[in-house]
């Protein structure tokens, strides 16, 4: 086997009386684990694994300096919501603290800022000139009072260029039916949900202590986005929404536990102000690529949809939980990856008794801000054998993404904590 050695350069900043200047310090070799940490990756790429963090990591961010910030889903035994890593010189990394007594799943940063959300509540941090938090016991409150009643209750979030804050607020229900998750329960007449919840919520990331009478409601009709992302070469903010379940368990007349399994497709939204994608009227079938209606709703798997709700921009297999979406825009990997986007797919439960899938990381082509081609897997076997995946007991789930000040890829484990990182060596 192949050893895999990244080189990358830090920066680290030097105070020259009252200027700051960045100065490059001594080029660093990565390494790859002698078995890519037990990952499946296109033939140059390599894998280890940075740290064990021992909690359920979601998503992920890494500053310009290398500091890496990890979002736990729930807080650790030391009551901490937000671990602090730190790398050393062979791309591995330790623990070195944590702060913010909340669980949750989105976590950003810019230059200035460090965000974070918990399930209700947005928050961020001040970062200094070396990438780190100077205010950890006093985080700045941006908004506050978001639906969460304990079902999609997440509330991943990114930024645009223009400093608005994207906060997805998930739908409380599967289907807006009059009894949630309940065999042949019709849907509740204009889905009163979408009034708080459903779709992605627009504020000012500057401005504190925003509710929804501050926001705007960015796009509806989605029933739930755990991986967003905004596209710089676009000038658009782009989602990834999870699907409906129970098709075959709620409305068995119409559709086959196989179907079941099948729909709908986990679809790639790119989305514009004022757009709807449907839910819960309508799902995308991905095998005929079609929108139909939802069975809550009078369908029953033949019926399409016509009207102004948004076609998907790419689609995916059903009941694979898109986790984190990522547009890469570094230099380490291949020509072919520039601008294009890493899906990581966390794995779900309602393909049963059909095997399951996901637990792997895969590549979207992009063109000119658009899907353009297959998508393709890019990172697998983090559930450790074919078997384990099949019968949904996965070593690892693929959670959350970050791309590096170096170009690599880091992915978070939303089962044991692990930390990945995957490198290119140049030939």
């Amino acid at each position: 086997m192949k050893k895999i050695i990244a080189r990358s350069l830090l920066l680290t900043t030097v105070a020259v009386g009252s200027l700051s200047l960045v100065a490059l310090r001594s080029e660093n070799r990565v390494v790859a684990d002698p078995d890519n940490a037990g990952l499946k990756l296109p033939e140059g790429f390599g894998a280890l694994k940075v740290a064990e963090t021992g909690g359920r990591a979601r998503h992920i961010t890494v500053t310009p300096q290398g500091t890496i910030y990890v979002k736990l889903n729930r807080p650790n035994a030391e009551g901490k919501g937000i671990l602090v890593l730190r790398e050393s010189g062979n791309g591995k990394a330790s623990v070195v603290g944590g702060f913010g007594n909340y669980g949750g799943t989105g976590i950003y940063s810019t230059k200035d800022y460090l965000y974070a959300s918990s399930d209700q509540e947005v928050f961020r941090y001040k970062l200094d000139s070396k990438g780190e938090v100077t205010n950890p016991q006093q985080p700045e409150k941006v908004v506050t009072g978001l639906v969460n009643r304990r079902q999609h209750e997440s509330k991943s979030i990114t930024l645009d260029q223009a400093g608005n804050l994207y906060v997805n607020v998930g739908a409380y229900s599967n289907a807006c039916q009059e009894k949630d998750r309940q065999k042949g329960s019709k849907g509740r007449p204009n889905c009163p949900i979408l009034d708080s919840a459903g779709g992605i919520w627009q504020f000012k990331a500057d401005k504190l202590n925003q509710t929804y009478a501050n926001g705007t409601r960015y796009a509806t009709g989605l029933r739930n986005v755990v991986g967003l992302d905004w596209n710089a070469q676009a000038n658009q903010l782009f989602v990834m929404q999870h699907g409906r379940d129970q098709l075959h368990d709620n409305f068995p007349q119409l559709y086959t536990t196989k179907e079941s399994a099948e729909l709908p497709a986990e679809c790639m939204y790119a989305l514009k102000p004022g757009d709807n994608a449907g839910w819960p009227y309508v799902y995308y079938d991905g095998n005929q690529r079609k929108k139909m209606l939802a069975p809550e709703y009078g369908g029953d798997g033949k019926k399409e949809v016509t009207g102004n709700y948004l076609e998907p921009a790419a689609a995916y297999p059903a009941h694979t939980a898109p986790n984190a979406l990522l547009f890469y825009t570094g230099t380490m990997f291949p020509e072919k990856y520039r601008n294009g986007a890493f899906i990581a797919f966390h794995g779900s439960w309602n393909r049963a008794p059909e095997p399951q899938k996901g637990y792997y990381v895969v590549f979207q082509p992009f063109k000119n801000g658009k899907p353009s081609g297959n998508w393709e897997v890019f990172a697998d076997n983090f559930a450790g054998t074919p078997a384990n995946a099949s019968a949904g007991r996965p070593d690892h789930k693929p959670c959350g993404l970050a791309q590096g000040a170096d170009g690599s890829l880091y992915v978070t484990d939303d089962k044991k904590g692990t930390v990945y990182r995957i490198v290119y060596a140049k030939k």
